[in-house]
């Protein structure tokens, strides 16, 4: 018989509602690749709280393993690129959404989707970064790659107490920049100093209907939550700068003018790192293990058991956690 291993599996009823529960599978069980990796860790993020809950229909196949992120160590492989005994993790390219992911003790995968390990970096704390970090990563790269200058005035990040938000506050002030942090829960404003934040900014004051110019604030801008208060960023946005867009909580429209883009010279930077190439994605990570303080990394860091991880992601869903969950998969 074929040694077995534990996984969160979803299937859907007959009436369409997704259910979870823990399940034992063999190896005969896990969809094609040429890479089986026994899974250490794994981390929690919002798009993961949707598929487990079954809001907004992120899995279309079933039964299906969820889990958008994950770390550990190369079992086989049948691709030169990786030998048994490799470190790994892997996050984006479908994974958790149309492949299975990685809430489980094994996953077979193809070898481009693997990241090598950085060195300097433990899988718990490369799944404290996870997705949500590395597109924090890719978010400042992107204001790097702008222009956008260390000592030019404060740069904004909305969601702040988010997985993406934490670290994009992290990173900034790690780099040298000001930085003001938006959140709606301004009963974390401490914490969020911790993290470098220079000043909070109350969700309110962006999430309104706004004007196609207001006053130049903002040197640069990291924003994880789209809508109305993408819209009031544009506005504000100071002559020549930018704003790195990767996220939609508030909402998919955008209310806004051409106005702060043709007066101002302003750009719009989308950010995906579902699909982002492998070239990218080492410099990212790399850097990721240079900059990032791992004593505040720490500090935003929660590990759980894997037992908790259905609870907990409801929770996300509800905007009850606070900087990033990691999974043992293992405990």
């Amino acid at each position: 018989m074929s040694e077995t291993f534990k996984a969160l599996v979803l299937e859907e009823e007959e009436d369409g509602k997704t259910i979870n529960s823990f399940k034992q599978l063999t190896i005969d069980d896990l969809p094609d690749g040429d890479v089986v990796v026994a899974v250490s860790h794994s981390s929690l993020n919002y798009k993961d709280g949707l598929a487990i809950t079954g809001t907004g229909k992120i899995i279309r196949k079933f039964p299906f393993v969820p889990g958008i992120d994950l770390a550990g160590v190369v079992e086989s492989s049948q691709d030169e690129q990786y030998k048994a005994g490799d470190k790994v993790l892997l996050t984006g390219w479908g994974v958790g959404e149309r492949h299975w992911g990685g809430f489980a003790q094994k996953a077979r995968l193809k070898a481009k989707w693997l990241t090598p390990l950085p060195q300097d970096l433990t899988p718990t704390r490369a799944m404290a970064i996870g997705t949500a970090g590395f597109t924090a990563m890719l978010s400042v790269m992107a204001l790097e790659d702008n222009g956008i200058q260390k000592d030019a005035g404060p740069v904004l990040v909305t969601g702040a107490n988010g997985g993406v938000g934490s670290v994009a506050v992290s990173l900034l002030s790690a780099l040298g920049y000001e930085v003001t942090a938006s959140t709606g829960r301004l009963e974390e404003s401490d914490f969020l100093k911790e993290l470098g934040a220079t000043n909070i900014l109350p969700r309110e004051e962006l999430s309104r209907k706004s004007k196609p110019l207001e006053k130049e604030t903002w040197n640069g801008a990291i924003d994880t939550v789209g809508g109305e208060p993408l819209a009031t960023i544009l506005s504000q946005l100071r002559y020549n700068s930018v704003v790195a867009a990767c996220g939609l909580a508030a909402g998919v429209p955008l209310p806004t003018t051409v106005f702060p883009f043709i007066l101002r010279n302003i750009s719009l930077q989308g950010i995906d790192s579902v699909m982002c190439p492998p070239k990218r994605r080492q410099q990212a990570w790399q850097r990721l293990t240079d900059i990032l303080p791992m004593d505040r990394l720490d500090a935003l860091t929660t590990t759980i058991p894997f037992a908790d991880l259905p609870q907990a992601a409801s929770t996300i869903l509800a905007g009850g956690i606070r900087g990033r969950t990691v999974i043992d998969v293992n405990s």
